[in-house]
């Protein structure tokens, strides 16, 4: 039975510190983590040293400061220091990682804050559980003066970051049970990267269930699209995909002001994520969309209201789309009233994408008068949770990047429960033929620990579907 508690409730007596200068240590996992990782702190130190920030210098000050205390810490040569912890089984990633922030010239990671061994995982989630990871961490916590929290990124399919991942997750909620973690991972493609793809997933994911505040996720599939039909890149690489996920967490985790009519930035970026986003244990995968994305071409020739983009936006919300291009537009509420639009195949289902809650976050020009009223549709959102309690908007006047009006939307939505009943399905077709469970008992995970796995995550997708 789930619990119908608003998300303020769910928090009470939590102290988010909300006047303190608070600092998230990330933590970048496997290959797939570090080299998302680096594209996120050269994402966040680039934004906030950009000059078309569209606002006052007092105001860029101290969104810099803001954003550094969050993401950096600084060495005695005045280099800021990225607060992460680089994590692969094998040194190369950790190595080209490590010397593509230092050619930077802006900014770099710490010297002692990686840890790595000669032999990989081999795509396999039950080997390379190291201890020895949390020493790092600790080391990293103490150079805050406030944490607010861990952001782990890491695959869900591969080796290192997924298996890894769950452990270390686990070990801090255990160590530092009063800070919040979300965990960034990456959706494997539906074509499949590693044969054993699913069962890494069906493990990882339920026992960052049990461990984590927030699940942030981010599909290969979708990202892939948004650079192929919105970035009009043809030959796409790890490196273009990475590049739109750290747009798309960059315009996340940067400050925001702290209220409406505030001129102060929110110390917390976390604890206001998970304050706004999750209201129930049993419902913590969150996903992100944006809007505008496009190339620098593009952007030459195109002008942007907020009436516009929010309109999109919220179309993407409720026909689960990913980017603006190719919205269904004849999904709608099912309470708004309005007749459907054209006539309805009968085998095609139209399916309106329920919400618990939503952050929609605005940077830019006169995002102060935006109006963000159709959010605010009773419609949009489970029966159990009143408008008031699930919508909030965060915004600054200060631009993000590239763009004078840019939208993001956080959601915790029905949006995954497609691709993880796909995930599930297939992991299951394995086990019910016992095929390669052989290379995960030898390193002590058994059919209990997967069984566990499937029937936690059943419950997950029956909870989100019966929103």
């Amino acid at each position: 039975m789930v619990l119908r508690l608003p998300i303020a409730h769910f928090f009470e007596g939590v102290c988010f510190g909300l006047f303190l200068s608070m600092s998230i240590v990330t933590v970048q996992l496997g290959q797939c983590g570090n080299q998302i990782g680096f594209e996120v702190f050269d994402a966040l130190f680039n934004d906030s040293h950009c000059p078309r920030g569209l606002c006052s210098k007092k105001e860029n000050e101290a969104y810099q400061a803001s954003c550094k205390e969050r993401f950096f810490s600084e060495e005695e040569n005045g280099v800021p220091l990225a607060r992460a912890v680089l994590v692969d089984m094998e040194p190369k990633v950790i190595n080209q990682t490590l010397s593509k922030a230092a050619r930077s010239g802006r900014w770099k990671y710490g010297q002692h804050s990686c840890f790595c061994q000669k032999q990989g995982s081999g795509n396999n989630w039950a080997y390379g559980h190291e201890e020895s990871i949390m020493n790092l961490i600790r080391k990293e916590v103490e150079k805050c003066d406030s944490l607010s929290g861990f952001f782990i990124i890491m695959s869900m399919a591969g080796g290192t970051g997924s298996g890894l991942g769950a452990f270390v997750t686990q070990n801090l909620q255990d160590q530092y049970s009063s800070a919040l973690k979300m965990n960034q991972i990456i959706w494997p493609y539906g074509t499949g990267e590693v044969i054993v793809q699913n069962y890494n997933s069906i493990l990882t994911l339920s026992h960052l269930y049990r461990s984590s505040d927030a699940l942030l996720v981010h599909e290969n599939d979708a990202v892939h699209k948004i650079c192929a039909k919105l970035m009009n890149i043809k030959q796409i690489s790890f490196c273009d995909i990475n590049q739109v996920l750290a747009h798309q967490l960059g315009s996340v985790f940067q400050p925001t002001y702290s209220g409406e009519g505030s001129f102060h930035y929110r110390r917390n970026p976390l604890g206001d994520l998970m304050e706004n986003l999750v209201p129930h244990p049993e419902f913590k995968m969150l996903g992100v969309r944006n809007i505008p994305q496009m190339s620098e071409n593009s952007l030459a020739y195109s002008t942007f209201t907020w009436a516009g983009l929010l309109k999109h936006l919220r179309q993407m919300l409720i026909s689960n789309a990913k980017m603006e291009e190719g919205i269904d537009w004849q999904v709608r509420p099912p309470l708004s009233g309005l007749p459907p639009l054209g006539k309805m195949s009968v085998n095609r289902e139209i399916h309106f994408n329920t919400s618990i809650a939503n952050l929609v976050i605005l940077r830019g020009k006169d995002a102060h008068s935006a109006d963000v009223g159709a959010f605010k549709d009773p419609a949009l959102y489970t029966s159990w949770l009143e408008p008031v309690h699930a919508f909030n908007v965060w915004k600054t006047q200060r631009a993000f990047r590239k763009y004078e009006r840019s939208a993001a939307l956080v959601s915790n939505s029905q949006s995954l429960v497609k691709p993880l009943d796909r995930i599930v399905g297939k992991a299951w077709n394995m086990f019910a033929s016992r095929a390669y469970l052989h290379q995960y008992t030898k390193f002590g995970i058994e059919e209990e620990d997967f069984l566990d796995s499937f029937t936690l995550l059943e419950q997950v997708i029956a909870s989100y579907c019966n929103l």
